[in-house]
């Protein structure tokens, strides 16, 4: 299994950018996908979550800017980031946790990591 975002970049502040992650292999489900993000020297935070059914969780600092969503049919979640800020800037990771079987345990994958670049 393996998880690969795409849709990062350079982008001017106040602009907008959609990233996508698209989870492939092997997979018979997956529950929550998300997004979180790093930036050097800090911890990996919590950006927003969704799951299954589509519950979506924010973190506070993006509420309102930015949306996840995903296409279960596609096994493949976004976040449409609008009025981007410098502080936004970081690497975004994906996150699912899924079965690769039925009935089999369930997994937390990570994709590679894509920059967000937010220029003032």
């Amino acid at each position: 299994v393996q998880l690969v975002e795409s849709g990062g970049g350079l982008v001017q502040a106040g602009g907008s950018l959609r990233l996508s992650c698209l989870a492939s292999g092997t997979i018979f489900s997956i529950n929550t996908m998300g997004w979180y993000r790093q930036t050097p020297g800090k911890a990996r935070e919590l950006v927003a979550t969704i799951t299954a059914a589509g519950t979506t969780n924010y973190a506070d600092s993006v509420k309102g800017r930015f949306t996840i969503s995903r296409d279960n049919a596609k096994n493949t979640g976004y976040l449409q980031m609008n009025s981007l800020t410098p502080e936004d800037t970081a690497v975004y990771y994906c996150n699912a946790n899924l079965r690769v079987v039925f009935g089999g345990t369930e997994y937390e994958y990570w994709g590679q990591g894509t920059q967000v670049t937010v220029s003032s």
